[in-house]
């Protein structure tokens, strides 16, 4: 039986609940969501089950903290590549950048994600955790479009729910795919660009 070792203060507290995402995030990976066991995750982290129930009363605490986990990672990669000032094309090209580098950088990150994706189709307790996380990052790119189109980024006739939804799509797609291929990826990341950019003023037409 696995018995708990002295922590401090802090280590029984926000770093034990890293460590437990960590070890969740490890074996989804490993054996995917329907793989999840809490006796694993105890094993792995080094206390019992009771002290893990203490942190993650719930399979859905549990998936909370692992989603948790994923938009510290999100978000400290969006402070390395800070927004502000920026136009809304500059700001698009930064979100595809980071695209770029959670798919070359972090793909465990992608498998986990993919995973809790796939399962809140027919878990609506994963959903409720899942659909905001887009939702947030879906409404990112309605925000590029609304400045966009007021900063002559984008086209003025733009449609910004319909461009994020377009763009949330599109990457989303290249999530689920084994290997997207970074040729291909760059050609998709280069169409979405020009599905939205001014059209030709008439000069420019002529010439």
């Amino acid at each position: 039986m696995t018995t708990d070792q002295p922590h401090s203060k802090r280590e029984s507290g926000d770093d034990r609940r890293l460590a437990i995402a960590a070890a969740a995030r490890a074996i989804i990976l490993e054996k995917g969501l329907e793989g999840l066991r809490t006796r694993d995750i105890a094993a792995r982290v080094g206390i019992n089950i009771a002290t893990l129930h203490y942190h993650v009363p719930s399979k859905e605490a549990l998936v909370a903290l692992v989603a948790e986990s994923i938009r510290y990672d999100f978000r400290d990669q969006a402070l390395r590549h800070p927004r502000d000032g920026k136009t809304a094309l500059q700001k698009l090209h930064l979100e595809f950048n980071d695209f770029r580098e959670t798919m070359r950088d972090m793909p465990d990150l992608v498998i986990v994600l993919t995973e809790l994706v796939a399962r809140s189709r027919r878990d609506p307790v994963i959903a409720g955790i899942m659909t905001p996380i887009y939702e947030f990052w879906r409404n990112q790119f309605v925000d590029i479009f609304r400045l966009g189109i007021a900063d002559g980024s984008f086209r003025a006739d733009t449609d910004a729910e319909a461009a994020a939804l377009i763009i949330a799509g599109a990457l989303s797609d290249c999530w689920r795919r084994p290997n997207p291929g970074s040729p291909r990826l760059e050609q998709m990341l280069a169409e979405l660009e020009r599905a939205f950019a001014p059209y030709p003023s008439s000069s420019q037409e002529s010439l």
